[in-house]
């Protein structure tokens, strides 16, 4: 019994290839309380496997968080099979505005303590006893009220290429890091004014949304199925986008346009710019902004240096990398010291 994925991405991509058919890159999520998370993920595996579901899917007594691409002739039985999962029944789906067949290149479904990492130790609170969800009509007449407070939930690195007007967008490497310091800046106004908080699909709004219900604000908002469902139901219903920019995603294509708005600048060159790429440079991997000029001057690397190490032999390459991790420079994305024109 196969309980995990045995093809490598590149191996995968030549599959996906010579099929020749077309694939729906989906997310969704669902809080709810699972009693033994490991039955749950050997049953999605063992599902999906046979389905060629390939994503990134992480379980836990919380619920479930999952980012993954699907077969489009096999979308009607993955959806029934879901909704044969009482917890799943009727669960919306986040179907990319843009769509790769490239997205995910394998299929992880893995165990984790917690579907969204808070760095909260706090279970006095109910996870599930959320704020009000509000479609897209409703939330570009909630931010136009004076007295809302609109959060960006999302990291530094994502708000920087896209995000609402007007919208607060803290400058933090983490959702966990967020939790705290919007608490701490808007205490004061916990009882007078609407928080109303936005994210990529709304895993993270509804969390922070119980969790600052559970700290006392007395009217919370969040915006339903996050920037993917409002673009859809914005182009669906011919509603005005109060979106700038581009929406970043957790996959290979890095960020769907929203709007023509470039509110973000290459990293190296300063130069109006919005597409995130990875350093060329294996032991680096740094996540930044880079221009097509910049791109091809700087062979797709950083600095100087991850250019130089870029250029040798692949085997002395790998001299370079053994021993040493790179995490600090991969996790603090666009932060390097190497970015003139970092935010």
């Amino acid at each position: 019994m196969q309980l995990y994925n045995k093809l490598s991405a590149k191996e995968r991509a030549a599959l996906i290839e010579e099929a020749g058919k077309d694939r729906l890159t989906i997310s969704f999520y669902k809080y709810a309380h699972i009693g033994n998370p490991q039955i749950l993920r050997d049953h999605l595996f063992l599902t999906w496997n046979d389905l060629d579901v390939l994503g990134r899917i992480y379980v836990a007594t919380e619920g479930i968080n999952a980012q993954l691409s699907v077969p489009a002739e096999n979308f009607k039985t993955f959806k029934k099979h879901l909704d044969s999962i009482s917890f799943l029944k009727g669960v919306r789906l986040n179907i990319a505005i843009e769509q790769d067949n490239m997205s995910f290149l394998k299929l992880k479904v893995k165990v984790r303590n917690k579907i969204v990492a808070d760095g909260l130790n706090d279970k006095t609170f109910d996870v599930t006893n959320k704020g009000l969800h509000v479609k897209a009509e409703e939330f570009n007449e909630l931010i136009e009220d004076p007295n809302t407070i609109l959060v960006d939930m999302r990291n530094h690195y994502e708000s920087e290429i896209g995000h609402f007007k007007n919208a607060i967008t803290p400058d933090v490497d983490t959702f966990r890091d967020s939790l705290d310091i919007i608490e701490e800046n808007l205490a004061e106004h916990k009882e007078t004014k609407k928080l109303v908080m936005y994210c990529t699909g709304g895993i993270r709004c509804e969390k922070a949304s119980a969790y600052y219900k559970h700290k006392g604000f007395k009217n919370v908002y969040q915006l339903e199925g996050g920037i993917i469902e409002y673009t859809r139901q914005v182009r669906d219903k011919n509603l005005e986008n109060k979106f700038l920019g581009k929406n970043f995603v957790f996959d290979h294509r890095r960020g769907e346009r929203i709007s023509e708005d470039v509110i973000a600048q290459c990293h190296q060159c300063g130069a109006p710019c919005d597409t995130h790429t990875n350093c060329a440079n294996e032991a680096c991997h740094l996540l930044f902004i880079q221009c097509e000029e910049c791109k091809t001057k700087m062979d797709n690397c950083c600095s100087d240096h991850c250019k130089e190490v870029n250029a040798l032999p692949f085997e002395e390459q790998k001299k370079l990398r053994k021993g040493k991790k790179a995490s600090n420079k991969i996790f603090k994305k666009g932060r390097s010291e190497v970015l003139k024109f970092k935010r």
